[in-house]
């Protein structure tokens, strides 16, 4: 049996792993039993990326997300009748608390009477069983599975699989669900589910999915790391129009969804986390005009606020643009501090869509090249320390000139730095220092020439060697072509020579 809390602290990073630590000690401290459950268990099992921490709690989850929020959490959105929170943790991760509960049908296709439950209770009304499994939080029982429908199974066949005849028929946005599951993962309909699916569209479901309903799917496809297999997937199956007619008839605009889905892959490789649902929003509405996306979005209950953010995207990445391709922005540090500032969601927008090559290379840089400079401040922190310059307001103002002089490409070594660090703080080198590397520096200086003159030696040396040996008589006595030994030269030994020596005597 698989070790599940093993498997899901190696697979969280070390942000996701505080937030679940902390929501394990709010909920022990309010009595609370919490699980997690739905998207983390499944992406957890299939080896998907965890994206977003999905807790359930056997109690209010309000009162954990108030006490989260204290703590530096943000609440996207609450739903007081569900008990439904959005969140963003500490560390910026984003996740979900809601209460285990009940639902009760009164009729298909209306909203369910809600009553409050055990988890098993709410694992088993859930809408597929690969949603319907959870791992224990609780002391007792921290790292349990619970699988009451057996979705475990089902994830190892590769299967989407509908826990109800009733599933389709209670709740017909399900069929959009089903859809978007089966083509995220590479999954197939198991065969019940398949025809339940089938005999859904024959009576014509799909057009019974609540606006509220399509709104929350739409906001999900915009969430998905890619959209496009999954809006294609709906378009086979002929059921985009349950979306909103006017978008089947035009079609989303699949060349901006590319663009955007590589930004977005390009914006994760460097580090950085993208919430690009916005973007991606206006980027699958690209083909309807101004007025259309925004009748559309008010049909499918997106609030006033949320449809403002996505319809003024592109003005507000436009001005953006306009700032960037300025005089204003044109050194570098100039350029960085306004990006600094600037929602990722714009840059990611502009550099989907923009074509303006000035806002682009500086987008560009600051991704792939400033923001790691940024990160390596703290070694120019501890060489300023290093040449004496105490911690105030001073020390930081010289840090950041550096580092303006390093999205200038200056400031490369150690030494450089140490350079413009003295220059900027008015500290000099000490005198002794000073005094030592000038003697170093003559002592190498010194070696350099000794070493120059040692070898001119030798290469005299060697040449008066080679014109000796050129110039040596050869003896007969000696083997062919080999020089006459030195002290066989000495004695004279040449037959005319002994003659001549005969003669004087």
């Amino acid at each position: 049996m698989p070790d599940y809390m093993f498997l899901l602290e190696s697979r969280l990073s070390p942000e996701q792993r505080a937030a679940m630590l902390r929501v394990q000690e709010l909920a022990a401290a309010l009595g609370f039993n919490v699980y997690l459950t739905g998207g983390t268990v499944r992406d957890l099992i299939t080896g998907a990326s965890l994206r977003d921490l999905d807790f359930t709690i056997e109690g209010n989850p309000s009162k954990v997300a108030r006490e989260l929020e204290k703590g530096g959490a943000q609440i996207v959105f609450e739903d007081e009748k569900t008990r439904h929170v959005e969140i963003i943790f500490a560390g910026d991760c984003d996740g979900s608390i809601a209460a285990a509960r009940d639902d009760y049908y009164v009729r298909p296709g209306t909203r369910p009477e809600i009553r409050w439950s055990t988890i098993m209770e709410d694992l088993r009304r859930r809408d597929f069983s690969l949603n319907a499994i959870a791992i224990s939080l609780n002391p007792a029982s921290r790292g349990l599975l619970l699988d009451p429908t057996n979705g475990l199974s089902d994830v190892e066949r590769g299967e989407v699989r509908a826990l109800s005849i009733h599933s389709f028929t209670n709740q017909p946005v399900r069929l959009l669900r089903a859809v978007r599951y089966a083509s995220r993962m590479g999954f197939k309909l198991e065969p019940r589910t398949q025809e339940w699916f089938a005999l859904a569209l024959e009576r014509d479901l799909q057009h019974t999915i609540a606006p509220e309903d399509a709104g929350e799917e739409l906001r999900n496809l915009a969430r998905e790391e890619r959209p496009a297999p999954v809006l294609k997937a709906l378009e086979n199956h002929e059921i985009l129009d349950a979306l909103h007619p006017l978008l089947a008839k035009k079609h989303p605009d699949y060349d901006a969804i590319a663009r955007l889905t590589k930004v977005r892959e390009d914006l994760l490789m460097a580090g950085l986390r993208p919430r690009l649902a916005n973007a991606m929003t206006l980027a699958i509405l690209g083909r309807l005009k101004d007025r259309e996306q925004s009748s559309l979005l008010s049909k499918l209950g997106f609030r006033s606020a949320e449809a403002e953010a996505i319809l003024d995207l592109e003005d507000a990445a436009l001005k953006a643009q306009r700032e960037l391709a300025g005089r204003r922005a044109s050194a570098p540090i100039d350029a960085y501090r306004f990006l600094e500032k600037l929602p990722l969601e714009q840059m990611a927008y502009l550099l989907a869509e923009s074509s303006n090559s000035k806002a682009l290379s500086k987008i560009r840089a600051y991704v792939q090249k400033w923001r790691p400079v940024r990160a390596a401040l703290p070694t120019a922190i501890t060489e300023l320390e290093s040449i004496g310059m105490p911690r105030g307001p001073k020390f930081d103002a010289v840090i950041e000139q550096l580092f303006a002089a390093q999205l200038s490409g200056k400031g490369k070594t150690h030494e450089d730095r140490v350079k413009i660090l003295r220059r900027l703080s008015g500290i000099k080198e000490p005198p002794k220092k000073k005094a030592e590397e000038k003697k170093k520096k003559s002592g190498k200086a010194a070696a350099k020439r000794g070493a120059a003159v040692q070898a001119a030696h030798r290469a005299r040396a060697a040449a008066v060697s080679q014109r000796a040996a050129k110039a040596a008589p050869i003896s007969p006595h000696s083997a062919k072509g080999k020089p006459v030994p030195a002290h066989v030269r000495a004695k004279g030994a040449s037959p005319h020579g002994a003659k001549k020596s005969a003669k004087q005597r």
